[in-house]
């Protein structure tokens, strides 16, 4: 591969790095092996640079490589046949300069919304991530998952209510 395509690829993917991992870690609850996938993805879609059509979306291009290898892997396999218990792993390295009692009461939020996230159906996950956490706009979504733009908007819709119930069920058990 010339030097060009290195260059270019470069430019491109180097911004997506953070990103991709954060999808990595929700897809995979484990960091360690986010880590893997974001380098197996960079790896992948390095090879597959020169087919990659300019102009269309590279954003959503390398999403669906990370969210394709995911599926391929053990845990992903593993994970669409169960279900997600627990999101233990997701520390708060986060600098913050609120009092003790308004960082707890963050964090309480935290992880409510995290609980809310970790309980829904994979499908439902992954368009919450993408358009909510990670901002694509739907039609970036509906490229990287490969749906109907429809599709997308019907699964955030029924990602939003069931969060929203979570988090209401949640605030009523305290």
């Amino acid at each position: 591969m010339d030097e060009r395509f290195n260059k270019e690829f470069e430019q491109l993917a180097l911004p997506l790095l953070d990103p991709l991992y954060n999808f990595a870690c929700w897809l995979s609850g484990d960091p360690d092996e986010a880590n893997d996938l974001v380098q197996e993805t960079f790896v992948k879609a390095l090879r597959a640079f020169p087919s990659f059509r300019i102009g269309t979306n590279f954003r959503a291009w390398m999403y669906r490589i990370l969210r394709n290898t995911f599926l391929t892997s053990r845990t992903g396999l593993e994970r669409r046949n169960t279900s997600q218990q627990d999101e233990e792993g997701y520390d708060d390295a986060v600098v913050s300069h609120d009092t003790p009692e308004l960082a707890l009461m963050r964090q309480a939020d935290t992880e409510l919304v995290r609980a809310a996230i970790a309980q829904l159906s994979p499908v439902f996950q992954e368009v919450l991530l993408l358009a909510d956490i990670e901002e694509m706009k739907y039609q970036e979504v509906a490229d990287t998952l490969a749906i109907p733009i429809g599709t997308v908007m019907s699964r955030l819709a029924r990602a939003r209510k069931q969060i929203r119930e979570h988090i209401v069920n949640g605030l009523g058990k305290k």
